[in-house]
């Protein structure tokens, strides 16, 4: 009997759990070529299966349903095959794509530290992110590059540099949740019951570097992936000047946000200037 059904249905579970997680991603998704459609989706699927074990399950077994999922997905990608739809569509991804084992190993190891470190220092903040981020990033462009190293290491760097601005921003937003739900704090330095205006912005200085640094790498990207990654590039910047006019009282107590007219706004935008190639 063939698998293709099998297949298939794997990679739309995983477009499923896109588009109920993320609004923003599933928007730059769908301007991405048609034929990086699935490949996102099933690395998307990949990453939010893990971040949830490791941030909605209960504590008490969190532990336990990592180092399984860490096993299934090594044993997914030897085999070739799963029974979990989202690892045997991860893995058919991993081996297309030639995406390497340090990448998986690192986001793993990022994982695991959510569950350990409530506050972070410098080393272990830029292991955190480069894990939970960058390496998310560099696994797409695996798929975008299509197996040309050296397209995929010309791009390496601004795709770090934007899975990194990405993930701040989204400490940023989530201050509140990741401390009172979670206990974390991710900015060293930086106490959730002292957070100041000089300390936000010392974080959004640094924000806006990585977002600099990527700049050239989106715009260098190949043509069809190139309008999907500007989507995603555009919303968080559109919501990283919302963060910046809030002060650190209402970063504490609310959780800042785009609206979905104002994220259908900016993808017509976006795609407008594309069209006239001003991106």
């Amino acid at each position: 009997m063939s698998i293709t059904l099998y297949n298939s249905t794997s990679y739309k579970i995983s477009r499923l759990i896109t588009k109920r997680y993320s609004t923003s991603f599933s928007l730059g998704i769908r301007m991405l070529h048609k034929k990086y459609h699935n490949p996102i989706y099933a690395i998307y699927g990949f990453v939010r299966c893990a971040d949830e074990i490791v941030d909605s399950f209960p504590d008490s077994i969190q532990e336990d349903l990592l180092m399984k999922f860490i096993d299934d997905t090594h044993q997914a990608i030897q085999k070739k095959v799963s029974a979990h739809p989202v690892l045997h569509a991860f893995q058919e991804v991993v081996h297309q794509y030639s995406i390497e084992q340090d990448l998986i190993k690192a986001f793993f190891h990022s994982m695991q530290m959510d569950l350990i470190e409530k506050k972070h220092a410098e080393q272990s903040y830029s292991e955190y992110i480069y894990g939970s981020a960058e390496v998310v990033g560099l696994m797409c462009l695996n798929v975008f590059c299509e197996n040309n190293r050296e397209l995929y290491n010309q791009l390496l760097a601004p795709a770090r540099s934007l899975g990194s601005a990405f993930q701040k921003i989204n400490f940023l937003r989530d201050m509140k949740s990741d401390f009172q739900e979670r206990g974390r704090t991710y900015f060293p330095g930086v106490e959730f019951e002292n957070f100041s205006q000089t300390s936000k912005q010392q974080i959004e200085a640094d924000i806006q570097k990585d977002l600099d640094d990527s700049l050239q790498g989106i715009r260098s990207l190949p043509s069809g992936s190139r309008l999907g990654v500007s989507v995603a590039y555009v919303y968080y910047c559109s919501l990283f000047r919302k963060i910046k006019s809030t002060s650190p009282a209402v970063i504490l107590e609310e959780r800042i946000r785009v609206p979905d007219s104002e994220k259908l706004f900016l993808l017509i935008k976006t795609w407008f200037r594309f069209q006239l190639n001003l991106i």
